[in-house]
């Protein structure tokens, strides 16, 4: 399962079952916290399985959500590189399984493979230059913009077509920074124009989303 973590690509067999080694796999039910902001940041955690989502919570209990993280993703890894507290917060989405590899162990893997270090250096680059257009969006684009840039963002090829995760309005408005009437009326005028449709919880572009509303 190693295999599907982008930072590791490219290392040998040897060194995957050494990163095995290293860490201690860990499964978590739905709707548990895995991170809270302001604990102390000491561990590495690369998703095999299920969801998790990032957030970061107001004194108001609002919540902002930073990233949705999928299997062969990890977070976490600021604690690795020098945070001493954790800056968000991560709940399990769905049930999940994790791998967790603590500071110690993952400064003692790096220094058997240093390879490694230059990998995560430019996923995280990656990270920061997303996050700096999430701010752009939330600054510059209007709601139903905001809204159109998560889907087509969070959309993933199945069988031909594009579909996203599975969201609640409630987790599009939590990501865009609107409230949840104003993205159920935007998502039901995107449905009543076959814009889009539904698979459960999860929507279907049917055709290029218009860029106004």
């Amino acid at each position: 399962m190693i295999e599907q973590f982008s930072m590791f690509a490219g290392l040998s067999a040897e060194q995957r079952a050494d990163i095995e080694r290293f860490s201690v796999r860990k499964r978590y039910r739905k709707n548990t916290v895995l991170i809270e902001h302001g604990d102390e940041a000491n561990n590495l955690y690369l998703l095999e399985q299920g969801q998790v989502c990032i957030y970061r919570a107001g004194d108001d209990d609002k919540q902002v959500i930073l990233n949705q993280i999928e299997p062969g993703g990890y977070f976490g890894e600021l604690g690795l590189l020098g945070a001493n507290t954790r800056v968000a917060s991560a709940l399990a989405v769905t049930d999940c399984t994790v791998l967790v590899l603590t500071k110690h162990s993952f400064l003692e893997l790096l220094a058997a493979h240093p390879g490694i270090a230059v990998t995560l250096m430019h996923d995280m680059v990656k990270h920061i230059q997303a996050l700096a257009d999430e701010v752009a969006s939330l600054a510059l684009s209007d709601v139903y913009g905001r809204v159109v840039k998560l889907l087509n963002d969070s959309a993933k090829e199945e069988d031909g077509r594009m579909i996203t995760p599975r969201f609640t309005h409630q987790d599009v408005a939590d990501r865009v920074g609107s409230s949840r009437e104003m993205v159920s009326r935007i998502l039901r005028d995107l449905i009543e124009g076959q814009y889009l449709s539904k698979d459960g919880k999860r929507y279907i572009i049917e055709k290029k989303l218009p860029p106004r509303w």
